[in-house]
């Protein structure tokens, strides 16, 4: 019997609460401090999450760079949201799934989410270049099927150099980018990405 797949996730009413918006926002403590209060986050199945807008799931968003230019590929059919198969990302990430490792998260440790972020990176691509971790932002997109049960944590690794290879099948044609060349083909990137790299000199900074 298959398990259904369980993710993480904040109350919607607790994001409106804090404040929401459409777009992305860097006043990120503000929210952080409310979504990891003891008891406010919560495991939903993926099928329920999926289809309730009451609630966003919460998604590390990893933007790598070396410094000039930044990791980029475009999703597969294999990826795990269809919805967005065929768009351009540059963010690496994905739904966070309960293991004991974890049980912190529920008593207000951020420690435990930061070890939860580096275990889905490395389910996705191979980092073998030391690299540095700051939360810089909030994403949300109400604009979008997807983004209404979807909430972005960008995260801005600083690569030591561009040695990082794919591991999902999910991910296709990976290279680097400048953020001029990513601008060439910005109607191609998927809501988020576009909101992380009209703002890519403050997500940088």
């Amino acid at each position: 019997m298959n398990t259904v797949e369980q993710v993480l996730v904040v109350e919607r009413t607790v994001f409106d609460r804090v404040g929401s918006f459409q777009g992305i926002s860097f006043a990120l403590d503000r929210y952080l401090e409310e979504f990891f209060a003891p008891g406010t986050l919560r495991f939903l199945p993926r099928p329920q999450a999926e289809q309730d807008p009451a609630y966003k799931q919460i998604i590390p968003y990893v933007l790598m760079t070396d410094g000039e230019k930044f990791l980029t590929y475009v999703r597969g059919r294999r990826a795990g949201e269809p919805r967005l198969v065929g768009h351009r990302s540059i963010g690496i990430g994905g739904h966070i799934n309960p293991s004991v490792d974890d049980l912190p998260l529920f008593d207000g440790f951020r420690e435990a989410y930061h070890a939860t972020v580096e275990r889905e990176v490395a389910e996705e691509v191979t980092v073998e270049a030391g690299h540095t971790d700051r939360m810089v932002a909030l994403l949300n997109d109400d604009s979008t099927e997807v983004g209404r049960v979807h909430l972005g944590i960008v995260h801005y690794w600083g690569l030591a150099s561009r040695n990082v290879r794919k591991k999902e099948q999910m991910i296709t044609q990976l290279s680097f980018m400048s953020p001029a060349e990513l601008r060439d083909v910005r109607h191609t990137l998927e809501s988020w990405s576009q909101l992380c790299l009209d703002n890519i000199e403050r997500v940088s900074a």
